[in-house]
């Protein structure tokens, strides 16, 4: 099972950083921009569109991404102290009960929207002449599809750790901070403060 798990981890990942260049596209469309307009005088329309479109094109790939990296805003207070197995319990009846008829949704109406967004040759109304829209919005099923597969692997962990009372392992990816090291940083300065003294002065 570590296996099938570890197989979707590493799907995900690579296409979140795959879509994470997409920065790199849209910090050089918007200088492109910079300089031609403010440079030679000559804005162009479509490059408002381009950025939009890479920007959203980003963020919706990064869901599963974000997912396999347990990177979602999560209010963990109470669910840190938990252990394992409880955690796990919490998680699955969370992701049967709403995360996967939500995404299910997502998949449903987003590949109806690309589907009607090919047939009409749709294209974005912010410019007179806007860029097309269906290929950005073909990505919301796919994106979906990610993330429902991402899912499907959460749940699988769920169960394992239910029943093996520990995590399985996941495929790590780089982070801005150590999170570890810093939690057990605040756990040793914690532990070396002395406890207020009561009394009057």
């Amino acid at each position: 099972m570590n296996r099938l798990l570890r197989a979707a981890d590493r799907i995900s990942t690579w296409v979140g950083q795959t879509a994470g260049w997409l920065i790199v596209v849209l910090v050089a469309i918007t200088a492109f921009e910079v300089v031609s307009r403010y440079a030679f005088n000559k804005p162009n329309g479509w490059v408002l569109d381009a950025t939009i479109m890479s920007y959203g094109a980003m963020v919706i790939l990064g869901g599963a991404y974000a997912l396999a990296q347990q990177s979602h805003v999560r209010g963990d207070i109470l669910y840190g102290m938990l252990q394992p197995r409880t955690q796990a319990i919490i998680d699955l009846a969370l992701y049967l009960v709403f995360f996967c008829p939500g995404v299910v949704a997502l998949v449903w109406a987003g590949a109806a929207y690309a589907h009607d967004s090919w047939a009409a040759g749709e294209r974005s109304a912010l410019t007179a002449n806007g860029l097309p829209v269906y290929p950005l919005k073909s990505l919301i099923p796919l994106a979906g599809a990610l993330l429902m597969m991402q899912g499907l692997a959460e749940i699988l962990r769920c169960v394992a750790c239910i029943r093996q009372g520990a995590w399985a392992p996941r495929v790590e990816d780089v982070q801005e901070v150590d999170v570890d090291r810093l939690r057990s940083q605040a756990l040793a300065a914690d532990a070396n403060v002395a406890p207020a003294t009561g009394g009057r002065a």
